[in-house]
Formats: C-alpha cells, structure tokens, sequence
C-alpha cells in the first residue's frame, strides 16, 4: 500500500514550526513515506480542530484527494487536539478520509488499552489548555487596567476627509493589502469595527473583562476629539455622497446665494403660456425682500463663467502647487512601490 505523508505543527512549544517541519520531515524519510504536503498550523483553536486554519486546510486536501489511505504526522500529541472530546472527533474525522495519524512521541493503538492511554494524555492536554487559560487571563487583565493592549494589534483606520462610511469602504477596497473577506469583499461590518475602536486615539476598553475606556501608553493615530466627532458622525443620519437633488440642469444648485438675505436660491422650471419650459433660479425666503423675484438660469451661468474667467492664480501660487504635487507624486509612487513589495 503506498502511504503518503502530512505534517501539521504548531509553534506554541519548541523552536517554532521550521524545527518541528524538520523533526516531521526526518520520520517521514525514516519510514519511507512520499511527502505531498505540509500544513503548519500556529493557532490553538481553544481546543476545537475546526478553529485552526492548519488543520482546516488539511481535511480540505483529505477531501479533494483519492480514497487512497494517507499518514498524517503530527510532531506532538498535544498539538493533535487540546481537548478530550474533540480529539476523538479528530480521530473519527479522520478514520472518514481514510487517514491514519501518527505521533513522534506518541504510539496510536487500536486496543482498549491504547485507547485507555490515548484518553489520558489528551485529557491531560485539555487540562495543561484550562490551566494556562486561567493563569493567563488574568494577567493580560491585569495589563489592560495598567492601560496596555494586550491583544492583536487591529487592522488599519481611515479619517479625514472621507464623509461616510460608504466612502470608508471604497477607499480600504482600493488597497490591495486590505484584508478582505474570503468573497473578496470589504465589509460595513469591518468599516464600523474600525471606526468604533478606539485604540487608534489611543485609547483601550475591554467591556468584557469590566476595562472602561481610558488613556492607553501607546501613541494614537488621531486624537481622541476627532475619535470623538466619527462617533458623533456615526450615530447621527447616515451622510449621503450627494444631494439627490443636484442635476445636471442646474449644476451650480447651492452655490449661488440671494444678494438680499444671503441664502442659498432654489432652482426650478416653468412653463410659459406657449407649454415652453424655462430654467430660473429665485429665492424662497419669506422674509426676504426678493422672495419670489427669478433670475433666469442662463444669465446665472453666464455670470459664473465670466467670474471664472476672470480669475488668475499669482506666480507664487502656481510654483507652490507645482511642488505640492511633485511631493504627493514622489509620495505616491513609493507607497506603490512598498505595496507591490509587500504583496510579493
């Protein structure tokens, strides 16, 4: 029967995954087993197989191969699965694929005493998973209160002069070294996580561990008054890119004032008594002496046009733009560079 080999390895205990890879490597020659795939595996998963990439990859290439029977070798038996029940899940999953584990340090047998043994190591494994979880948490408790992150540093935020969220997520889908969802998609779910975090002020809450929000020792990206406004932002009505009323038949709608009241003039269209439609702009303020009184659209434009027209930037402001843009160029093109080697 020809026998073919998987590796899965953690980094929690040891030199990290290249010497277990070695270690898992070297059994593999000495049995004489074809090697067709390693998958390294860092996360815990808390006990439960499913939760760890690794192992997830791993059934997934079970599944997609032959009924041919394989070994998967695992460098230790606690990183088979740090959980009583969920180890013989494992066992039973991969009994399915028709794969056989074995262990560097472990032997599997198929007899109640071998399973008598199994079942103590692996409850031993669960056990050595709740004592450091218990020991653990409340130190990184501890570090939260002394206003330390303790976690996964959070991915990246937006500010400024994006309005919505809408615009939040156009911007983050434009940079290839996003994280995106496995449909390839930036999520609202994502933007609003970012936003309502406020790490990136420098600031650190922990609602499940009893943290309030306080000043953390890192430095913040933004200052808490601006965190503070995206959160104003955030539970007001949503902002909408544009007004809906804005068309192409009075491009300049908003922008031109009353000279009586200085207030934004509406625009409109009438018909004539020959049904012609005409373009006019006019106030509608009741208490302004020109409320009612047009002007058509055509000399409005006109007007704007010779204003336009008319304007000349200086000398000095043509050469300050000029290097402005140079500086944003240069800036551009090596935030591309530096994308394209982080992508590579």
């Amino acid at each position: 029967m020809k026998r073919s080999r998987f590796s899965e390895e953690q980094t929690i205990e040891g030199s990290g995954l290249a010497s277990q890879e070695h270690r898992c490597r070297e059994y593999a020659r000495s049995k004489g087993y074809d090697m067709l795939e390693v998958f390294p595996d860092d996360a815990s998963g808390a006990g439960d197989f499913m939760k760890r990439p690794g192992m997830v990859k791993l059934l997934e290439f079970l599944d997609k191969g032959s009924h041919e029977q394989m070994i998967v070798i695992f460098d230790d038996l606690k990183r088979f699965a740090r959980d009583t029940i969920f180890h013989f899940k494992l066992r039973q999953t991969l009994s399915q694929y028709n794969a056989v584990p074995e262990c560097l340090n472990f032997r599997f047998e198929d007899t109640p005493e071998g399973e008598f043994v199994e079942t103590v190591f692996a409850a031993q494994g669960q056990l050595e998973r709740l004592q450091n979880r218990r020991q653990t948490v409340p130190k990184m408790k501890a570090r939260l209160e002394q206003c330390y992150w303790v976690f996964h540093a959070p991915v990246g935020y937006a500010s400024g002069r994006l309005q919505s969220q809408a615009d939040v997520k156009r911007f983050l889908e434009t940079h290839p070294t996003f994280p995106i969802d496995i449909y390839g998609d930036v999520r609202y779910q994502r933007v609003t996580e970012i936003m309502i975090r406020p790490l990136c002020a420098g600031y650190l809450q922990n609602k499940d561990w009893g943290i309030s929000l306080r000043k953390a020792k890192h430095e913040g990206l933004i200052s808490f008054a601006t965190y503070q406004k995206i959160q104003e932002r955030l539970a007001c009505k949503p902002v909408a890119p544009s007004r809906p009323d804005i068309r192409e038949d009075f491009p300049l709608r908003g922008f031109v004032l009353c000279g009586d009241c200085d207030r934004p003039l509406t625009s409109c269209w009438s018909k004539s008594a020959t049904r012609k439609r005409h373009a006019y702009s006019r106030c509608q303020y009741k208490h302004c002496p020109s409320k009612g009184k047009s002007i058509k659209r055509d000399e409005v434009e006109e007007a704007f046009e010779g204003i336009l027209g008319s304007l000349q930037p200086s000398k000095e402001l043509v050469t300050a733009a000029s290097a402005m843009f140079r500086d944003r160029w240069e800036h551009q093109r090596s935030q591309g560079a530096l994308i394209v080697q982080t992508m590579k």
